[in-house]
């Protein structure tokens, strides 16, 4: 008899070990953004210039699941071609880069899910946009990173790249 109560009492006790949640000293759940951490390479204030243009991105940590950033392109010191607002959400253990294009999808944010990351490159896609359906950030140097957004566009495969250098 005590052999048929030892076996499930040891199976509850191994499943509730196995699934136990970390909680701080008022109870409230500590959650891991490991996710998020892999990202944190992004802070900062980064920049592509040419004769013509520019283009900008500043991202900030927001909290502990969260980055937040403002990209945008400017011609000739003057002209804004391009606005966006980018939120780099982790909710449980996913990545979504959410793109908020000023002008755009009725200013509504396009998520794009994580599919492939590195020490050195985040991958995001999202087949169903209709340009880019991917995004990448990949880091070149101690200073400079490749992001490059790429899809379809009419049944033709574009692709833009761009190294930014980070501000000191």
């Amino acid at each position: 008899m005590k052999t048929k109560l030892i076996i499930p009492a040891l199976f509850i006790f191994t499943f509730v070990f196995i699934n136990c949640k970390k909680y701080d000293a008022l109870g409230n759940e500590i959650k891991t953004y490991s996710e998020i951490k892999k990202a944190n390479w992004f802070i900062g204030t980064w920049q592509h210039k040419t004769d013509t243009t520019n283009l900008i991105e500043n991202w900030t940590f927001e909290n502990d699941s969260t980055l937040t950033a403002t990209s945008y392109f400017v011609q000739n010191n003057k002209d804004t071609l391009h606005n966006e607002t980018i939120e780099l959400v982790q909710t449980n253990n996913v990545l979504i880069y959410y793109a908020t294009v000023l002008g755009t999808n009725n200013n509504e944010p396009i998520p794009y899910q994580k599919t492939i990351d590195t020490e050195n490159e985040l991958i995001f896609e999202n087949p169903k946009q209709n340009y880019p359906q991917k995004i990448s950030y990949k880091k070149m140097a101690t200073a400079q990173i490749l992001i490059s957004i790429s899809g379809k566009v009419n049944g033709n495969t574009n692709n833009e790249t761009y190294i930014l250098t980070k501000n000191k």
